[in-house]
């Protein structure tokens, strides 16, 4: 591969990167779903302290995948893609799948 082509691939695997934690996976449905949170909010949700969220938060922010907002002394979240909802559809449409050959395989 060319040096241009690796860091294409590069800048993919970071991406995939931040995405690839439960937490991180349920902080992005969760930011599908309401327009915005702040950490408070999603520590509930998570079940993390705020301090592993807010970790968490950073992660998916250096991805590209949320972005902040400052209001007093509160940071509210919220998600800078739209495309994640079909993304995960697709992966879960791969682990069904990947069940059914596993009860074929089973069967058989």
């Amino acid at each position: 591969m060319k040096k241009k082509e690796i860091a294409k691939y590069e800048a993919r695997a970071q991406v995939f990167k931040a995405l690839a934690h439960p937490a991180r996976l349920k902080i992005m449905d969760e930011l599908a779903v309401h327009e915005e949170r702040c950490v408070c909010d999603l520590t509930e949700v998570v079940g993390f302290d705020m301090s592993t969220v807010s970790r968490h938060l950073s992660v998916l922010k250096n991805a590209g995948l949320v972005g902040t907002e400052k209001r007093g002394q509160m940071v509210f979240y919220r998600s800078t893609v739209c495309c994640l909802t079909g993304f995960t559809e697709c992966v879960e449409n791969v682990l069904n799948n990947n069940v059914k050959q596993q009860q074929a395989a089973l069967k058989a």
